[in-house]
């Protein structure tokens, strides 16, 4: 039980680093001021269940794990390129939308793969995911 909650506390951990990381890019190149309140808000909430998968890693004498490296620069040069359009505000929304999907399919598969995890560390994963869809369900509008 200890080993699953710990391997799916590592891979929220690392997600939701991903994602702050993804949202501080956009951050800097939006120009729809509610799209930046949007983007802000969301890293704020991901700042908020990064510091929960942090406290819950402490306990489990874990230091979690990084993103990818090639992933994070991947990211930052789509962002890069996103901007170079005449429409920047929809490229980042486009952007953050397939980073979001993307995280909720990682997410749902480990929910399946570590599923002796604890039962907190489960609904904070799903919880993650909930936030993700409903920036998804946000971002539409944008793109």
């Amino acid at each position: 039980m200890e080993d699953d909650t710990i391997k799916l506390l590592r891979e929220c951990n690392a997600g939701i680093k991903m994602g702050i990381s993804s949202l501080e890019d956009a951050l800097d190149k939006v120009e729809n001021k509610r799209l930046y309140s949007l983007l802000q808000e969301s890293k704020d909430t991901h700042c908020r269940l990064g510091s929960a998968t942090h406290r819950y890693l402490r306990e489990y004498h874990d230091e979690g794990k990084e993103p990818a490296p090639l992933a994070k620069m991947m990211s930052k040069v789509k962002t890069d390129m996103k901007v170079l359009s005449d429409r920047v505000d929809a490229g980042i929304a486009d952007l953050i939308t397939d980073g979001c999907n993307m995280g909720t399919k990682s997410l749902y598969r480990y929910l399946n793969q570590y599923p002796a995890a604890e039962e907190k560390i489960k609904e904070l994963t799903r919880e993650i995911i909930s936030v993700e869809e409903k920036l998804i369900e946000d971002l539409r509008v944008y793109l």
